[in-house]
């Protein structure tokens, strides 16, 4: 029996979705839906990236855009700041950011907050006009298309920009494909760097090269050369994706496929998963257990056989070893994100801005489009770790956009700790979360790069903090990883972490091991700098031996404080927080991650989730929870 989500997408999904909003927003906004029908329109409006905030927010909406590999064009940026200084304003002020901001997400797209259902009319009539829209942004749909946001830009193995826009124009307005099992997440890397995170993805296409015989068509099959020549293209993985504690790095597909036959594989794969894909236990339905249940030759051979009418090559020679991005390398070993001053193929640069969470006021948002225009194209890019990235920038107006205001609030040289941060949502808005994320992240990145002393050549130390085992914070790919949980203190239930270490991607993706769990909130912030000092003082020696046995005074000094014993760990010199996780004995990590009360204040962060708004005060106007326990994602 189909679950009941497919039950309320029955009859009406996709693009006849829009007209019922039109309808309702006419018709009085919130109040016109009928009380009983609510949850099935819900459920349909989120394919128009419309999602209703969590119970106690009645009557607000949550809008999020589509904009393919992270690109806003001239003008768009600066509508969406408009649009969030105008309408994204709530009842009640984040004491951090304020009222009327937007947010950058891990899929290189955007969110507003508060909106009003009577107000999407005239919402979407000033973002389509300059070309945004919200169209298969949300719900069991192809969501935003995640690539290279330097496509076209910088240097690239091989062309990516062409099959993204395609994958956004063809396959993506596609009606007939709009209702999936489940959300689906397609992305395209063209660079070298690993910039897209395709073994995150559901499916996703990486550079490679393969020897193709000169008798072989284009994605004809000639798998065994007859003198052959090199050809550049992409392999294509399936399956990947986080969340629920059960994260899968995707699969190689064994197939390689030249630049002009990628789009009729991906396509191929998304009508598979429609036709096929479980509709009946939203828990184990994503693209990743399909993936695990028919195996990598039932789906090729399916593939091959009802949706591709070429022959597939199989797999070539991937770049995977030289990806740097989120790859816990050194930072000396390449690029392992879109911050700072880069070089663009035609001779420009681009600036890569560090928004440490994500969110940017709305005049913050308007005044960076400005200086996209004024220093650049106008054009601004997205990346997967919610920054924005200014392209297009002479040489000779680099150090004037450098000296800008605005880029010290959002600089291009930020702390480690700023440059590697990322957060979800959180309880301020997501009913499933169970702690408030963005605030507090803030906070603590003030209090760390106060209190906690690193080497100078630690670029950046990965971390990332997700509200609840679904991990839209991606926390299972961070160098130290946040999950929310709930634990008592005192007698009080207040909210805590999961603290996990060693996660990142690259050529072989790893995901966090958990060294400590349920921390109380005002207790982490303790425990990850006994970590990072622990850290810290190890990689100060010369060799493993001296690392294990001697030391010198400082890392006797930090790993007896965290653990009560002399150094023990297989560390050396340079190594980045990755290596020194592999290199570390688990028990160790145990040790050195203690947790700690501080000087750390979090005076509105105890058990928002009882509460309708984290930052209101009075009772809860939501209804308490059945349970302490994690729901499963269903966005």
């Amino acid at each position: 029996m189909a679950h009941n989500k497919e039950a309320l997408k029955e009859g009406c999904y996709g693009d006849d979705v829009r007209e019922h909003i039109l309808e309702f927003a006419a018709n009085g906004g919130y109040e016109a839906i009928p009380e009983d029908e609510r949850e099935t329109w819900f459920t349909r409006f989120k394919f128009w990236g419309l999602f209703h905030q969590r119970d106690g927010q009645e009557s607000y909406f949550m809008m999020r855009l589509t904009n393919a590999s992270g690109v806003l064009e001239p003008g768009q940026l600066r509508a969406i700041g408009e649009v969030a200084r105008e309408y994204a304003n709530g009842p009640v002020a984040n004491p951090e950011f304020g009222n009327g901001w937007i947010d950058l997400t891990t899929r290189q797209s955007v969110q507003l907050h508060w909106l009003e259902l009577a107000d999407v009319p005239e919402i979407w009539e000033e973002l389509e006009s300059v070309g945004v829209h919200s169209r298969s942004a949300g719900g069991d749909t192809m969501r935003n298309i995640s690539g290279c946001p330097l496509h076209g830009k910088a240097e690239e193995f091989v062309e990516a920009g062409p099959l993204l826009e395609r994958f956004e124009e063809e396959l993506r307005t596609d009606d007939a494909l709009a209702n999936m099992p489940r959300k689906f997440n397609i992305s395209v890397s063209g660079c070298t760097v690993g910039c897209a995170q395709d073994s995150l993805n559901d499916i996703g296409f990486e550079p490679a090269t393969k020897e193709i015989g000169v008798s072989g068509e284009a994605g004809g099959s000639s798998d065994s050369s007859d003198g052959g020549e090199e050809v550049r293209g992409f392999n294509v993985r399936i399956g990947g994706g986080l969340g629920g504690r059960q994260p899968r790095a995707a699969t190689p597909l064994d197939v390689f496929v030249r630049p002009e036959n990628a789009y009729e594989v991906g396509r191929g794969f998304v009508e598979l998963y429609h036709d096929y894909g479980d509709r009946q236990n939203r828990s184990k339905n994503r693209a990743r257990f399909f993936a695990e249940d028919w195996g990598m030759a039932k789906i090729r051979e399916t593939l091959q056989a009802e949706y591709v009418d070429f022959e597939m090559h199989t797999a070539g020679e991937d770049v995977r070893e030289e990806y740097t991005y989120n790859a816990g390398k050194p930072v000396e070993a390449g690029q392992h994100d879109h911050v700072g001053v880069g070089d663009q193929k035609d001779g420009g640069n681009y600036v890569g801005l560090s928004v440490p969470v994500g969110r940017l006021p709305a005049e913050d948002a308007i005044e960076l489009a400005d200086l996209a225009d004024e220093y650049g194209s106008g054009e601004v890019r997205l990346t997967r770790r919610q920054n924005p990235v200014i392209v297009d920038v002479a040489a000779d107006d680099l150090e004037a956009l450098l000296a800008e205001p605005l880029l010290e609030t959002y600089p291009a040289e930020p702390s480690p700790f700023e440059r590697g941060a990322m957060a979800c949502t959180g309880t301020e808005f997501c009913s499933i979360a169970l702690t408030e994320t963005k605030a507090r992240m803030a906070r603590m990145l003030r209090w760390f790069n106060e209190n906690v002393e690193l080497p100078d050549d630690v670029g950046t130390i990965k971390m990332h903090y997700s509200g609840c085992t679904a991990d839209c914070g991606q926390a299972m790919t961070a160098d130290i990883g946040l999950q929310g949980m709930r634990a008592r203190k005192d007698g009080e239930m207040v909210e805590a972490f999961d603290i996990g270490v060693g996660g990142g991607v690259g050529e072989n993706p790893s995901f966090i091991d958990w060294v400590q769990q349920r921390v109380p909130a005002d207790e982490a912030p303790g425990a990850i700098r006994n970590l990072l000092e622990a850290y810290a003082a190890h990689r100060a020696c010369e060799t493993p031996e001296e690392s294990r046995e001697d030391g010198d005074s400082e890392a006797r000094s930090a790993s007896s404080r965290a653990s009560g014993q002399g150094p023990r760990a297989e560390a050396v010199r340079g190594q980045s927080f990755r290596e020194w996780v592999d290199a570390t004995a688990e028990e160790q990590l145990v040790e050195f991650c203690v947790p700690e009360e501080t000087d750390f204040e979090a005076p509105y962060m105890a058990d928002a989730k009882q509460s309708w708004y984290p930052f209101a005060e009075g009772d809860s106007a939501a209804a308490p929870a059945a349970d302490d326990s994690a729901a499963p994602s269903d966005d």
